[in-house]
């Protein structure tokens, strides 16, 4: 036995730097007439991950609503319905966590098989691979669309290992994809998307997703937040930050049948050409934005116009 064989896995070795941050995001609505009744959802409390710790969190709903029922959804998303039946004309919704995170760690050799075997209706015998069976079909807004498809196989080329593949791809769409706000809406298409080449970072996560999912690869949608820093000789200003978008790519044969979880997914943001890092802040994930949205629900009013305000502060602590 040598000196270390009787230490807890992991003793001796140095901890993966981490970074902490404070999250905060809230979301107001008015409306032009009194509202009977709000039932929503909610997405705003992070996911804890091996590479990330959630130390505390806090959500309030104004006004305070009649039933909260805090969940879990199908995905393990932190999940919390509401109901607020007191006439109301604001509706707010702010939500607070401490989160410490550390930049994911990948195998080398999983990344370097082919990106063929990332494909778990090719490849079903793959542990895990009917967890990830979901990721490579369509979703309600990741359509295989053919444009999409052929854009992708320009990356998958046969036998190219997974990681360089998919990491090509990320950086085609930071290249050939402008970043424009005008461009889409939140309803807008993976279709109006390639059209326009433009968009934001949910558009560039579907883009992503399409030209993946169309080839048979399992891809998931990541929401969460990218903590940034102010240019250089300004200040940081409170609640200018934005909730993000990116995707992870399964990563086959780091997961088994019984313990899917441990899957590992390769997380890349086409928005930014990086790999996610300590910076990224996971909240939820599923096949597409509709899955994951931070907040959607219906109301019951006359009301024909409202106003929806969102401000995020991600800070360092």
């Amino acid at each position: 036995m040598s000196a270390d064989e009787n230490l807890p896995q992991g003793a001796g070795m140095p901890e993966p730097a981490t970074r902490r941050y404070r999250v905060w995001h809230r979301t107001a609505y008015s409306y032009a007439k009194p509202v009977q009744d709000s039932v929503g959802q909610f997405h705003l409390v992070p996911r804890t991950l091996p590479w990330q710790r959630v130390e505390a969190s806090d959500v309030t709903v104004d006004p305070s609503p009649g039933d909260l029922a805090p969940d879990r959804d199908y995905f393990g998303n932190a999940s919390t319905f509401f109901h607020v039946t007191d006439p109301h004309d604001e509706l707010t919704i702010t939500s607070s966590s401490d989160v410490t995170v550390a930049a994911p760690a990948y195998d080398d050799e999983a990344l370097a098989q082919p990106w063929e075997r990332a494909r778990p209706l090719a490849h079903p015998e793959i542990p895990g691979a009917w967890a990830a069976t979901e990721y490579a079909l369509e979703s309600p807004r990741v359509a295989h669309v053919a444009d999409a498809t052929a854009y992708g196989a320009e990356s998958l080329t046969p036998g190219r290992p997974l990681g360089e593949a998919v990491t090509d791809l990320m950086e085609r769409i930071f290249r050939d994809f402008d970043y424009d706000k005008t461009a889409t809406t939140v309803t807008s298409t993976v279709a109006d998307a390639m059209r326009k080449r433009a968009g934001v970072c949910q558009d560039f996560a579907h883009v992503a997703l399409a030209c993946l999912r169309g080839n048979g690869v399992a891809a998931r949608y990541v929401s969460g937040y990218l903590a940034t820093q102010p240019p250089p000789g300004k200040e940081r200003v409170f609640g200018a930050d934005a909730s993000h978008a990116w995707l992870a790519v399964w990563v086959p044969g780091t997961g088994s049948d019984d313990d899917p979880s441990g899957a590992q997914w390769l997380a890349i943001d086409p928005t930014n050409n990086q790999w996610a890092n300590d910076r990224y802040i996971t909240v939820a994930w599923g096949r597409d934005y509709g899955d994951v949205s931070p907040v959607k629900g219906i109301i019951f009013t006359k009301a024909k116009k409202s106003t929806l305000r969102v401000s995020v502060d991600v800070a360092p602590l």
